[in-house]
């Protein structure tokens, strides 16, 4: 990979990795509920599961899933009900200190728990699809694959730690378990919207 080819991948992952998604939102709402601290295992589980998955679509899972193209819309719908339930516990949350129902928001999304959640990311696979077929020469691929995996990982880190930080900030303004009890119903509906790719591609099929 050149360095201009470098450069241009940074940029890519920068953006794709800073503008919103359903990664983001989550880490948003953590930021706002349990504070930047709790919430960094959150984030270097998505920047983690983001490498593992280039590396992985790069050495050959993407031609699994060319091959028998069912598995990927098995994986994407699981991944559409993972995020409803997310969305769920997110909107069923109050803040921190008075939440006691055990859902899946009253405590912060873990490393390995976020690692996870990439690999049912809608979002997540198409820009991993676009990274490998747009940013990854042919000469050398392996190894260029492994590059554009681990150098995505490092520049997901500071971009969506960003989201955190301003949930974080954020919390400090919310104040009473009311506003937090609007906010993360806000956080939930986003969650939600986020899925609207994948219902318009399946109603465009139709």
């Amino acid at each position: 990979m050149t360095l201009e080819l470098l450069l241009a991948f940074v940029a890519f992952a920068f953006v794709a990795t800073a503008t919103p998604g359903p990664s983001n939102v989550i880490l948003l709402a953590s930021g706002a509920n349990f504070g930047f601290r709790r919430s960094v295992p959150t984030l270097l589980g998505f920047a983690f599961g983001m490498t593992v998955l280039i590396a992985s679509v790069g050495v050959g899972l993407g031609g699994v899933f060319r091959a028998y193209p069912v598995l990927y819309d098995v994986l994407r719908w699981v991944g559409a009900a993972y995020l409803l339930y997310l969305a769920w516990g997110i909107a069923r949350s109050g803040a921190p200190k008075t939440a006691g129902g055990g859902g899946p928001a009253d405590r912060p999304l873990g490393f390995l728990g976020a690692a996870a959640f990439q690999w049912v990311n809608p979002k997540a696979w198409v820009t991993v699809v676009g990274a490998v077929t747009a940013y990854v020469p042919e000469e050398g691929y392996f190894l260029n694959v492994l590059v554009a995996a681990l150098v995505f990982g490092l520049v997901a880190v500071p971009s969506v730690g960003v989201w955190a930080g301003f949930g974080a900030g954020l919390g400090r303004f919310l104040g009473s378990p009311g506003r937090v009890r609007v906010f993360n119903v806000g956080m939930a509906l986003l969650l939600v919207l986020s899925l609207y790719p994948i219902l318009a591609e399946n109603l465009g099929r139709g």
